[in-house]
């Protein structure tokens, strides 16, 4: 997954030599040099994480902010300044920003800040109910993940199979094919995404037992608490991360 980073400064120049930092680490940046800029490409763009400067011409960068959360309430925001600002550093960060960078600063604080609050990961969920899958969409995004959504076996098989994909979360009843056809055809493929499988059918659970193992799968009854599919997300991860880890 290509993390793309909105940075919203009026030094350009400033602007200009973090985005190639990032750009070098394989980052998608793009700029802003108002609030007002700012605004417009985060409403027309999706941006994993912005670097917001607290002190711009027209609306400053505590306004921006406010603006942006109004337009994604999740969206992910790190607030940068050179000068003491503390109200406004404190306001933002009250209201939900992820921290602040004291211009100048390292390229490893940089780093660091991005790694830190950049998303968790990308999370498909396959599931033909809108409702089910519009009212799990939110949650998710409040805990830091990605989120795609596939109304159907076909498309959850074409998004699974796409890098990036680091947990599906897949309904057993689809049209055009099933989940459980989905994940084994993925299975396949010999890297397989770790899932949670999710039914509001318990009998169909007992066949997808007999028929997947490895990479810590979830099995979840509908309707469920929210909070038991995010430690169902993590556990079916945990393997995969482990394989990774041991790669390196």
């Amino acid at each position: 997954m290509t993390l793309r980073v909105l940075i919203v400064d009026d030094d350009q120049d400033h602007a200009e030599s973090v985005a190639d930092i990032l750009e070098i680490r394989g980052y998608s940046v793009d700029l802003a040099t108002s609030g007002e800029q700012g605004v417009a490409r985060f409403r027309a763009s999706d941006f994993h994480i912005v670097l917001m400067d607290v002190k711009l011409p027209g609306m400053n960068g505590v306004e921006t902010f406010a603006a942006f959360k109004r337009i994604r309430p999740d969206a992910r925001v790190l607030m940068m300044t050179g000068f003491s600002v503390e109200e406004l550093v404190a306001e933002a960060v009250g209201n939900g920003a992820l921290g602040v960078l004291y211009k100048p600063f390292e390229i490893s604080e940089l780093l660091d800040a991005i790694e830190r609050v950049k998303p968790r990961g990308m999370v498909l969920v396959a599931d033909d109910d809108p409702d089910f899958a519009g009212s799990l969409a939110p949650i998710l995004k409040r805990n830091g993940y990605v989120v795609e959504i596939a109304r159907n076996g076909q498309e959850a098989l074409e998004k699974a199979s796409a890098p990036g994909i680091t947990c599906l979360v897949l309904d057993l009843r689809m049209p055009l094919l099933t989940g459980l056809e989905v994940y084994l055809r993925l299975k396949e493929t010999g890297a397989p995404v770790p899932t949670v499988f999710v039914t509001g059918w318990a009998e169909e659970l007992a066949d997808a037992v007999r028929q997947v193992n490895g990479f810590g799968q979830g099995l979840l009854i509908k309707p469920f608490d929210p909070a038991h599919l995010l430690r169902a997300m993590e556990g079916a991860a945990l393997p995969r991360q482990a394989a990774d880890a041991h790669a390196r």
